[in-house]
């Protein structure tokens, strides 16, 4: 009797132990299928939008690109340099995603060279986008002032809202 109650308990064990593997198995594959590129990165434009600046002349009015401009921005804790880019006839710039009204912007051609401040007003708007993205920002009423006019000597505005990157949202005449 003792024998048969053991042969038994191996068979169970056993049996157990094939459902185990079998979902040790499917555990296993499932996790090549789970990961989705969905998630994981903030893919097409989705994030929050930079303002696209570019340049005109102020003889002409008509739009023509820098050799060389470096930009600042002062986002709450003193200005961060976003570097230097030539022959451009455009550049993007990240605005402030804090609960700031406004953001200032600094450029200028040298390096060490002279720095025309603008301060950029809007309001914001925002939105979840997706578990990657998080909160995308809009920024809307864009309008902007001239604080220290030299090199860039006049401000025209362009579309006043930043809903994509397409779009130009301000020009500076040189």
């Amino acid at each position: 009797m003792k024998g048969k109650f053991h042969l038994a308990k191996i068979k169970i064990n056993n049996m157990q132990m094939k459902y185990f593997k079998f979902f040790v198995m499917i555990c296993f594959v499932g996790m090549f299928f789970s990961c989705g590129g969905d998630d994981d990165i903030c893919e097409s434009g989705e994030g929050t939008p930079r303002m696209k600046v570019s340049f005109k002349s102020i003889d002409t009015g008509k739009e023509r690109p820098v050799d060389s401009l470096y930009v600042a921005v002062d986002y709450g804790s003193g200005k961060v340099q976003l570097g230097k880019l030539e022959k451009i006839d455009s550049r993007l710039i990240p605005l402030r995603v804090d609960d700031s009204p406004y953001t200032d912007v600094y450029f200028r051609f040298a390096d060490k060279g002279v720095e025309s401040h603008v301060r950029v007003n809007y309001t914001t708007k925002s939105a979840y986008v997706s578990p990657g993205c998080g909160i995308k920002k809009t920024y809307e009423n864009l309008n902007s002032e001239l604080i220290q006019s030299n090199p860039v000597l006049k401000l025209e505005a362009g579309l006043n809202q930043i809903e994509n990157e397409d779009k130009t949202n301000l020009f500076l005449l040189f």
